[in-house]
């Protein structure tokens, strides 16, 4: 199921759509994710919608296989695999999204109350436009609401889907910079999901 979840997330949807519909390599348009956000930058809503879905779908596909209620564990383990693979997609030579969207798909699976916690923040984030910064404390969130509702295999569940959300920030799009500027790259990434601009180094 591990390696299910994994298989399933490294489909990279967006990548796909934006390939067929616009021409474009998303790892080489914008900020270099691929992601929904990516996609509706080059192509539209239309693709968002569908790739969007897809990319939701494939964080349920494994955790709905190894039975959520029966194995929530094994489930929740799964739904991890299936963000790091959407995150390091070997399809892309270890490119790929944040996982928020796998992440989602895998919460309606388990757990939905994460969905609706991840939901809103990601709303709440395009709102008062710091979606990055909104969306950690969404991650953040998670721990404290699972581990209310389902206990243990809660918390394993948050676990597993922030630890590739937050490596996947850390990690970046590039190499992290050398001696002072390392710790400033660090925090930028985490709070801001970016590299800091001149202006900030």
């Amino acid at each position: 199921m591990i390696a299910t979840g994994f298989a399933a997330g490294a489909v990279p949807f967006s990548g796909l759509a934006a390939r067929l519909v616009a021409g474009v390599d998303l790892r080489r348009e914008g900020s270099g994710t691929v992601s929904g956000t990516g996609l509706y930058e080059v192509a539209g809503f239309g693709p968002l919608a569908l790739a969007g879905s897809l990319d939701v779908a494939k964080g349920a596909l494994a955790p709905l296989l190894a039975g959520p209620r029966r194995r929530p564990v094994l489930a929740a383990l799964s739904a991890g695999a299936a963000v790091a693979g959407h995150n390091w997609s070997p399809l892309l030579g270890g490119a790929g999204g944040r996982g928020l969207s796998p992440a989602l798909g895998a919460t309606l699976a388990c757990a939905p109350e994460g969905t609706v916690v991840l939901g809103a923040a990601m709303g709440a984030g395009r709102l008062l436009h710091q979606t990055a910064l909104v969306s950690l404390l969404g991650i953040g969130a998670l721990f404290p609401v699972l581990w209310r509702r389902r206990g243990l295999p809660g918390l394993v569940l948050a676990a597993s889907l922030a630890l590739p959300m937050v490596g996947k920030r850390l990690a970046g799009n590039g190499p992290l910079p050398t001696g002072a500027a390392r710790a400033r790259a660090l925090r930028s990434r985490l709070l801001f999901d970016r590299d800091p601009t001149d202006a900030e180094a």
